[in-house]
């Protein structure tokens, strides 16, 4: 366990700060780490007194040729119990293996069925295994998924979804869902996430709630509502006064060709406008 919190500490990776967390919980204190080297998608490997160690899933020990002497079987287990096993190998050997429960936020369910009820589709894309997925997807309503995707593959899955026509809006807070937030239509990056995410978003959501996304949807469709009501008035408005401005109806309407009326009229049309947009203050996103 040391092991894994030496090379966790150095990493921003959501698991790994899990994992420092529980070190902390039982008292351990990190080892001094050198050559860091995070892999994406896979893990980190490092030296850590001297020794060389991996930490990762299980592609990552398979690509490093890592003796893995009955844990397949362990992992295997914890997989169906919808945990994600991460493994720590040392010199090219397995020494340890630590099980994480991957937990929805208590909002995540309430923020799907909104999502649905406003009629769009609702995908996860992660990087964790089939049965982890299923479990969490299960857990919060939703019906598609797509898993054990590599971080630069996440953005490769949201192109397969605009080819086919759909306007893609992506969420994530992570450093490996910084090139699928860049990729979509439209990136949506939680306020609490890293910085890259934060960066590649087009919407950054100051809490850390994700029920904030469909309140940020609602909003936008408000904002484009309010937007059509102000052309069509401009347009009706406009319309009607530059044929009295032309004298084309001077007969009826001449007394409005004094320039004072003019002034008043151009006025009224500015304040329609700001008084129907500010209305947008008082919407409520629930």
């Amino acid at each position: 366990m040391k092991t894994a919190i030496s090379i966790e500490a150095v990493s921003e990776h959501p698991l790994a700060q899990a994992i420092v967390e529980r070190g902390r919980k039982e008292q351990l204190e990190p080892d001094h780490v050198e050559d860091f080297e995070a892999l994406s998608g896979l893990g980190a490997r490092a030296v850590v007194n001297g020794r060389k160690l991996l930490l990762g899933n299980l592609r990552l020990m398979e690509k490093e040729a890592v003796a893995m002497e009955g844990f397949i079987d362990k992992a295997k287990r914890l997989a169906e119990e919808a945990k994600t096993c991460v493994f720590v190998a040392e010199e090219g050997r397995i020494t340890g293996l630590i099980a994480l429960s991957d937990m929805p936020k208590a909002s995540a369910r309430e923020t799907v069925l909104s999502l649905r009820d406003m009629g769009l589709n609702v995908a996860m894309i992660t990087g964790d295994n089939e049965k982890t997925a299923q479990a969490v997807a299960d857990a919060v309503g939703i019906d598609q998924i797509h898993a054990e995707v590599l971080p630069g593959d996440k953005a490769d899955e949201i192109k397969q979804l605009q080819a086919k026509g759909q306007i893609v809006a992506m969420v994530g807070d992570g450093i490996n869902d910084a090139p699928a937030l860049t990729t979509a239509d439209i990136g949506i990056a939680l306020g609490a996430g890293t910085d890259v995410a934060i960066e590649a978003s087009d919407i950054t959501l100051i809490r850390d709630d994700l029920r904030s996304v469909p309140a940020a949807i609602r909003l936008s469709f408000q904002t484009m509502r309010v937007i059509k009501q102000n052309l069509f008035w401009a347009f009706f408005y406009n319309s009607l006064g530059i044929p009295i401005a032309a004298g084309v109806l001077y007969p009826f309407f001449g007394i409005l060709l004094n320039p004072v009326f003019a002034a008043a009229a151009m006025a009224m049309s500015s304040v329609s406008v700001v008084s129907n947009s500010l209305r947008l203050r008082r919407f409520k996103v629930r």
